[in-house]
Formats: C-alpha cells, sequence, structure tokens
C-alpha cells in the first residue's frame, strides 16, 4: 500500500513535464499531494492527465521559469487553487553543452546560467512571503554532483550556486519554520527527451566530449553505473517529507558514491 506522505499538503513541482520532474510529480500525487504542475512544455498536460487518471489531484500552469514572473504566477496559481504552498520541488536545470569551457560562447554561458541558476533562485524568492506568512515550508532544489565535473562548467557553476543558496536560504529561514535541502543527483538513466534541451544535431567532437562526461560519471562512482529516477524521486520525496524534519540546510549527493 502506497504511502500517504503528502495527505492534503500542496506541492509545486517545477520541470515537472519529463525526467525526474514527472517522477516526483507521480510520486507526490500517489501520495495524497495535491501538486501544481509547471513547466513551459506543453508535455505537462500528459502528466496531468495521468495523474487525474490515477485518482490524484493536480493542476498545471505553462510558465517561463526563467523569468522572475513565471515563478511568481507559478505560485499565485497555487495559492488561488489551493490557498497555501507545503512544498516546493524546484528541479528545472539541465546541461545544454557538453564541451571545453574555451569552446563556449558568451550566449551559451548565459544561456546555460539561465537554465540551470535563475529558475531555482526566482521561485525560492517568489515562494517565500508565501510560507513566512505560514510560518512553515518545505523547499528541495535540484542541484547535481556536477560541481566537480568536466566539459560543462557553466552548469557545474548553477549548481554551485544552488547549494550555496541551499545552505544560505535554510540558515536565514529556520526561524520562520522552513527548511530547505538539496539533492545533488548523479547520472540518471532516463528515457529520451521528447524535447531536447539542444535540437542541433551533435558534430564529432560534441560526441567525443559527451562520451567524456559519461566515462567522467560513471568513473567517479563507487557503484560504477548511472542511477535511476525512482532513486533520485526517492531522495527528493524524503527530503520534502516530514520523515526528514531535523535536516536542512544540507545538500545530499545521490550518485552513487560520487560526492561532487
Amino acid at each position: 500500500m502506497m504511502n500517504r506522505r503528502f495527505e492534503n499538503k500542496v506541492c509545486i513541482v517545477t520541470g515537472a513535464a519529463q525526467g525526474i520532474g514527472r517522477g516526483v510529480a507521480l510520486r507526490l500525487a500517489a501520495e495524497g499531494g495535491q501538486v501544481v504542475l509547471a513547466d513551459f512544455s506543453l508535455l505537462v498536460e500528459d502528466v496531468l492527465a495521468e495523474i487525474k487518471a490515477n485518482g490524484g489531484q493536480a493542476v498545471n500552469i505553462k510558465v517561463d521559469l526563467e523569468t522572475y514572473q513565471g515563478a511568481q504566477d507559478t505560485i499565485n496559481k497555487a495559492l488561488d487553487t489551493y490557498g497555501r504552498i507545503d512544498i516546493l520541488v524546484n528541479n528545472v536545470g539541465g546541461a545544454i553543452w557538453m564541451k571545453p569551457f574555451v569552446n563556449f560562447s558568451e550566449e551559451e554561458i548565459n544561456k546555460e546560467i539561465s537554465r540551470s541558476l535563475f529558475p531555482t533562485l526566482w521561485c525560492c524568492r517568489a515562494v517565500l512571503p508565501a510560507m513566512i506568512k505560514q510560518q512553515s515550508g518545505t523547499i528541495v532544489n535540484v542541484s547535481s554532483v556536477a560541481t566537480r565535473g568536466i566539459n560543462r562548467i557553466p552548469y557545474s557553476t548553477s549548481k554551485g550556486g544552488v547549494n550555496a543558496m541551499t545552505a544560505s536560504l535554510a540558515y536565514e529561514y529556520a526561524s520562520d519554520g522552513i527548511r530547505i535541502n538539496a539533492v545533488a543527483t548523479g547520472g540518471t538513466e532516463a528515457p529520451p527527451r521528447k524535447i531536447p534541451r539542444n535540437n542541433k544535431p551533435l558534430t564529432d567532437d560534441e560526441k567525443s566530449w559527451m562520451d567524456a562526461v559519461v566515462n567522467q560519471t560513471i568513473d567517479r562512482t563507487f557503484m560504477g553505473r548511472y542511477g535511476t529516477i525512482d532513486e533520485q524521486v526517492n531522495a527528493i520525496t524524503f527530503l520534502a517529507s516530514d520523515e526528514s524534519s531535523y535536516i536542512t540546510g544540507s545538500t545530499i549527493p545521490v550518485g552513487g558514491g560520487d560526492e561532487g
């Protein structure tokens, strides 16, 4: 029988259309959560339909979370629909390009930071007033063990920022009853993205640079393999639940021994 750890809790999941975000949204709903699915992709409507088909409660919003307005619209959607926000899972992010740092253009660096740092920063800023008013709330940020990685320096920098944000916000708002943690995901097996982050075909060099990232990721794990989406979802939902009530300000690596 499925646990009901999120019974009557209002949960926002960003990047809910695919991959880990989809897995988190489905798990929260299955365990009784009232879920707000936020994503720029219309594929999020498929996740909404799946939750409802299984008897869960959810709504969706199509937003650009690289903007503060998108983050605020998401918070407003949750408050207007359910009246409160108990849990925020910041899942938006992901390396767009994998190549040596000197091959990144100024525009590409800006795009990587905008994709993998600002959605979490904006959503934390947008949700905190409601959580402070409630004097309760839980935030789980999805980071990465790629803070020590090759061929994705702008992405690694963004996730280092997420880790620092997590620790500092947790310190600042613990007295308001708010817990903030992060999961640093390792390499994770996932179905091919229906909407890839980079639509252009890879050159031979780009394929080689990506292979180097895969090899480095596996070499740094004790287990010598990628994780599964469920293994990441297990950690994220643990931190989102009351089972982790005495954990805050922590970034927990889920990388088969690779701590980033």
